[in-house]
């Protein structure tokens, strides 16, 4: 509707608050639900997270690394 795949807001107030300190912010999200998706549980949420962990910790070592 707005032109957007995913909207991270728990970032938002975090990158605003680093960069008015010039602090550098590179953000990485992991899409956990759908918003679309009404009756979603917070068990389904975390079984989503848990499963995605290791892909994303490996990701994020191999960025590191690369830095």
């Amino acid at each position: 509707m707005i032109g957007a795949d995913a909207v991270g807001m728990s970032t938002v107030l975090e990158t605003i608050a680093a960069r008015a300190r010039n602090i550098e912010v590179f953000g990485v999200s992991l899409i956990t639900n759908v918003v679309a998706a009404p009756g979603t549980s917070h068990a389904e949420v975390t079984d989503v997270a848990t499963t995605a962990a290791p892909r994303l910790a490996s990701l994020l070592d191999e960025l590191v690394k690369r830095s």
